[in-house]
């Protein structure tokens, strides 16, 4: 299931997944104005529904709409001639939203935790993320949440997919995105409709944030835009990176036996150290606010949504270097799912340390986060310059 907290989170391709309707409304552990929300925008959503071929041969279509919908047909070809993703007629249809945003996303984490709060559902089992269709439903949900002090991310979700259980359209939300980006999305969303493992969001997110990673060389080759975007993947790259030492240095911490005050206070500052990494991170980029605001406010719930998208990517590369072809990763995908949740772990690391140990043989990267958050101790670890 793939939600789209985008925004600030580019770098998680944007999308972040809604469980799929469908789902919530079996599930028997929430309110009835929980159920009634989720029916109503889905079904709003579902009605609104016009063919694409509809909206391109409509005289009145904006030239730019049109266009960027026929790239849509030519990705959605994309996934299932070259990746042979269940295409189906998922992303055929288009709606105008009437918001800016189909949804918005509740994340939360427990103050010494990278671990994220969890919410089950029947089949889909249980997922990190909690979607409301209004923004006022999905504020009360934070606050609550903030008020039994959990760390807490409210974002708004541009695209999500319902995992084969509806035709999903192309939404206003991310129509006019970049080729680039919006050919990550479709082949992310699509992949979940390939494999999802019920109960493992973590699995699930970065096996199609992989898919998505893998496919887009050769789909970028093919429309003659190699190179376009080299600078904004390798910074995306770097934030993954800083994001994942700042857990490393954060995970000794919550589990050590500190009193609670003194945890904070090194949160606090190895925090603070993240935020002086970024500045010298992007210090040279032709747009370093790029991610700063989402830096800034970076806290345990956003430190675990983007290990849910990215902690099993370089695994599923290897995977798929092992597999030799789409099909065969699929179904060797489908095997690891089909392990018990340690076994399966186990296996996802040792992949990983392959990947990555072959890795380091071709390059490194040009700015060691690691080496940055490991100075926590130092003057700048508590200050803000």
């Amino acid at each position: 299931m793939y939600i789209s907290n985008r925004h600030p989170i580019a770098f998680l391709r944007p999308r972040v997944t809604a469980v799929a309707v469908a789902l919530l409304l079996l599930c028997g552990c929430e309110t009835a104005g929980y159920y009634t929300q989720a029916a109503t925008g889905q079904w709003r959503i579902l009605a609104s529904r016009q063919p694409i071929e509809d909206v391109v041969a409509a005289p009145g279509t904006e030239e730019k709409l049109q266009r960027q919908l026929r790239l849509v047909q030519s990705i959605r070809a994309y996934a299932s001639g070259e990746l042979h993703l269940p295409v189906g007629r998922a992303y055929g249809a288009f709606v105008k939203l009437d918001e800016d945003f189909p949804i918005w996303n509740v994340l939360a984490a427990p103050e010494f935790s990278l671990s994220p709060k969890r919410w089950c559902y029947p089949i889909a089992g249980c997922a990190s993320y909690r979607g409301y269709f209004r923004k006022a439903a999905a504020a009360d949900k934070a606050q609550e949440l903030l008020d039994d002090g959990y760390d807490v991310y409210l974002g708004p979700v541009p695209a999500y997919s319902t995992l084969g259980w509806f035709d999903d359209p192309v939404l206003s939300s991310f129509v006019n995105w970049s080729p680039e980006r919006l050919a990550g999305l479709l082949f992310h969303e699509l992949a979940h409709r390939r494999v999802y493992i019920s109960g493992d969001t973590r699995f699930n997110e970065s096996f199609a944030t992989a898919v998505s990673e893998l496919a887009l060389p050769d789909w970028r080759r093919r429309q003659g835009l190699t190179g376009v975007s080299a600078n904004a993947r390798a910074q995306a790259l770097a934030i993954r990176r800083l994001m994942a030492a700042t857990r490393k240095r954060l995970e000794p911490i919550y589990e050590s036996g500190l009193p609670d005050d003194a945890k904070r206070a090194q949160k606090a500052a190895t925090l603070a150290r993240m935020r002086h990494c970024y500045r010298r991170l992007s210090a040279d980029w032709p747009n370093p606010e790029r991610y700063r605001a989402y830096i800034e406010k970076s806290n345990n719930a956003t430190l675990a949504l983007a290990a849910e998208y990215q902690s099993h990517v370089p695994a599923f590369r290897q995977l798929y270097q092992d597999s030799g072809s789409w099909d065969a990763f699929y179904e060797a995908t489908e095997r690891l799912g089909e392990l018990d949740k340690n076994a399966r772990k186990q296996r996802l690391e040792q992949l990983a340390a392959r990947y990555q140990a072959s890795s380091r043989k071709v390059t490194g990267p040009s700015f060691d986060s690691e080496t940055c958050m490991s100075a926590a101790n130092t003057p700048q670890a508590t200050g803000v310059n």
